[in-house]
């Protein structure tokens, strides 16, 4: 038996029965359009989430780490450099901002302007003076040696601890406490990810994530607070805030 095909019977219908047929299959077409855009976001049950899985977890490592790199995170990096806007508006819904270095290739998050103004997710402790000192000196050999055409900024252990007892107080003759405050600071820096180990001992290489933390002016106001505090402080008190989630 031959059958006629489905256009022609369709065809046969009048104006007004074709029109209702055309709008129902317009509205389930936008239903389903509606419903597969949001199934491509839920990862979960209940999830009304509007940020793909990838941007998402570059969004969480962010808010967990100080700062990321490249040579950190590099999956989250590209996440980041890539998805820059939506990540950015979804940290202001808490009120910090996204800072990207594309040239240091680092990125890290921070109060907004007026942050006092607003509550924030940042706990704020110090750094101590021997560490904001080594920030120092990180940061003005970091602008030196790229200054040279240097891509890696090296320095060693011992290094460190010479600038150290080189810059304290007059008044500081406590030389083994001095050393412990040394070594501490030291072990800060690595674990904020500052100093990263090479494999050979005793030896760090300096994060890119040095200079945008620290741009001039910021150098600037911690050189003048250090040479203040060299000829006048005998304690620890803090130099600038270091945030955390």
């Amino acid at each position: 038996m031959f059958i006629e095909p489905q256009q022609d019977i369709v065809s046969n219908e009048s104006e007004w029965d074709k029109e209702p047929r055309e709008a129902v299959s317009d509205s389930l077409d936008e239903l389903h359009a509606d419903t597969d855009e949001q199934s491509t976001h839920a990862y979960f049950d209940g999830d009304e989430g509007g940020m793909e899985l990838d941007e998402r977890r570059a969004l969480v490592v962010l808010l967990k780490n100080r700062f990321i790199t490249s040579e950190s995170h590099p999956r989250e990096w590209k996440t980041i450099t890539m998805s820059r806007q939506i990540i950015n508006s979804r940290l202001n819904d808490l009120f910090l901002e996204l800072v990207v270095s594309t040239d240091r290739e680092a990125a890290y998050k921070r109060p907004v302007s007026h942050s006092r103004e607003f509550p924030t997710l940042l706990h704020d402790t110090a750094w101590q003076r021997e560490e904001t000192a080594l920030l120092v000196y990180l940061r003005v050999r970091a602008r030196s040696e790229q200054a040279r055409g240097e891509a890696h900024v090296r320095v060693s252990q011992t290094e460190l601890i010479d600038y150290l007892r080189d810059n304290r107080p007059e008044s500081a003759t406590d030389q083994v406490m001095d050393e412990r405050r040394a070594s501490r600071a030291i072990a800060s820096l690595k674990t904020a990810g500052l100093l990263i180990k090479t494999i050979e001992d005793g030896v760090f290489r300096v994060s890119p994530a040095i200079e945008p933390m620290l741009p001039v002016s910021t150098l600037n106001s911690l050189l003048t607070w250090l040479n203040v505090r060299t000829a006048t402080e005998t304690d620890d008190s803090a130099a600038i805030e270091k945030e955390a989630v």
